[in-house]
């Protein structure tokens, strides 16, 4: 065969096989060519049962037909549209620009598929068996469809662009000798980029990827629990919204649709670390019902995330950690089950603006959520969480919280000044609680005036003193600053004049906390 030469438009080679003659006659009309037998059992390409030469085609025949194939028939468009059909050979087609539609629906290759730097309108790959497919850089002006494919040494579309959708929904792809099983760093899809029910066997990497619209991982699987991440995507851009959500299985429903009653739910499940390390996600990140499985040392990691929305919902993973470090959300739709335990949970400098609790999330359980988030003191958690309260209208919550913050605070400090913290906290609850200053004080203004009823006064002055009174007594003695005439003009002796010291003293104490909390309630504000 003299491929190129020697033929007149639309001549047929002549050294095809059967097979391939009728291929290229399908190529011609823009028929598809299916070479299927009819029984499923033997015509799964994922299967064992082997394909023959009376369904086998030649990959260099294929590129042929898709670079310099021959005219299209009168009132025909020329397209290559294969099923059943196993191809032989390494399928190259490196650079090439492929005009023609291409679908191959239940085919097998023997061989890699080499795309890169290739440029299409439109190829789909629908449920065949691919040994690898490389296409870095590779680009399409409308679609790139591989559902229910499946890959034994990855895939490859690194810095690819896709023009409008990418589909890998169903598909099942094993690592390669990298450890990757999709490399797609630096992909750009137009629309939308689904992968549900995906089975992702290594590490799935979507470092700086650029979605148009959302990005759907619904119900995906994805395992590398022997290293250390999942699915790697740091500085992932989403124009809409991210979907780490359950999807139904077995039934042909649309994306994002509420699932028949009765139809079984597969959650999306990730054995192994989760990076979406500065990702800007224009609607939402949706973790509704998701599964983490971590070792000790591999975590669900968003730090530096920027989205409307975080909802936070999955299950709460047993060990790994969760990190949202500098992350800036909107609102923070949660449920107190899905964050771990104390030590697994960071969240320094990570902002929020609006918390929508899912279920019951009592205040001392948001506070024990802080809590987890500092096995260090650190202030900024508890200042976040008591802003977005008040910005709520849940003052006397905020407060509670502000409370809990001096608290674990003054569990660092000295020992002087932790016992100035518990006079604090007893006495004005850090001046959170500025009701109890005037509690304090009536209880010790009664107890004086009824002790100093029975106290002996003899008069420093006898011939010019006021009349003895010991409520006024007692009140001079508690408030340090103002005087009322009472204190000197009277003698005491014995336990008495301890008692008055006594009293001196905790009115300078009262007086010191009440300003203390004064002072902290005016700088808050």
């Amino acid at each position: 065969m003299t491929e190129g030469t020697g033929l007149h438009a639309g001549d047929l080679p002549d050294d095809l096989t059967a097979a391939e003659a009728g291929m290229w006659q399908a190529f011609r009309i823009g028929s598809v060519y299916d070479l299927g037998s009819g029984d499923a059992v033997v015509d799964d390409p994922h299967g064992g049962h082997p394909w023959g030469p009376e369904r086998s085609v030649r990959a260099r025949i294929v590129c042929w037909l898709l670079l310099d194939g021959p005219p299209a028939l009168a009132g025909r468009v020329s397209s290559l549209k294969l099923r059943g059909v196993r191809i032989t050979g390494t399928l190259d087609l490196a650079g090439g620009t492929v005009t023609p539609y291409v679908e191959l629906r239940g085919c097998r290759f023997d061989d890699e598929v080499r795309l890169p730097e290739a440029r299409f309108t439109t190829l789909r790959l629908i449920d065949c068996s691919v040994p690898r497919l490389e296409a870095a850089r590779v680009h399409t002006e409308g679609d790139l469809h591989l559902p229910r494919c499946r890959f034994q040494n990855g895939l490859r579309l690194t810095d690819a662009h896709i023009g409008t959708d990418l589909m890998l929904n169903q598909a099942v792809v094993y690592r390669d000798r990298t450890g990757r099983s999709i490399a797609a760093d630096g992909m750009t899809v137009g629309q939308d980029l689904q992968a549900e029910l995906l089975e992702s066997h290594g590490e799935l990497s979507l470092r700086s990827a650029k979605v148009g619209v959302s990005l759907s991982l619904r119900g995906a699987r994805l395992s590398n629990p022997y290293a250390r991440l999942a699915l790697n995507a740091p500085q992932l851009t989403v124009e809409r919204t991210l979907y780490l959500t359950p999807a139904g299985v077995g039934s042909p429903l649309l994306s994002g649709t509420t699932p028949a009653r009765g139809t079984r739910i597969q959650r999306f499940e990730c054995l192994g670390g989760l990076r979406l390390d500065d990702g800007r996600f224009g609607d939402a990140v949706d973790l509704e019902r998701a599964r983490f499985t971590f070792t000790e040392d591999q975590e669900l990691s968003l730090r530096r995330v920027q989205t409307p929305e975080l909802r936070f919902l999955g299950d709460r993973p047993p060990i790994g950690k969760v990190v949202l470090s500098g992350a800036r959300v909107v609102n923070l739709v949660d449920h107190a089950g899905s964050w771990p335990e104390t030590g697994n949970l960071h969240m320094g400098g990570f902002a929020y603006e609006n918390l929508v609790p899912q279920g019951p999330f009592p205040l001392t359980r948001r506070l024990g959520w802080v809590a987890a988030a500092t096995a260090e003191y650190n202030p900024e958690p508890y200042e976040r969480l008591a802003a977005v309260l008040r910005s709520a209208g849940e003052d006397e919550d905020a407060r509670e919280v502000l409370l809990a913050k001096q608290r674990r605070r003054r569990e660092t400090l000295p020992l002087a000044a932790k016992l100035w913290g518990y006079a604090q906290d007893w006495t004005v609850a850090y001046g959170y609680r500025p009701g109890r200053a005037a509690v304090w004080m009536a209880v010790l203004w009664a107890a004086g005036t009824l002790a100093f009823a029975h106290a002996g006064h003899p008069p420093a002055n006898p011939a010019n003193h006021p009349a003895w009174s010991p409520a006024l007594f007692t009140l001079d003695l508690l408030l340090p600053v103002i005087d009322l005439g009472q204190v000197g003009q009277w003698q005491l002796h014995g336990s008495w004049q301890w008692l008055a010291a006594a009293m001196i003293l905790l009115g300078w104490i009262l007086a010191t906390t009440v300003a203390a909390g004064a002072t902290r309630l005016l700088r808050r504000g």
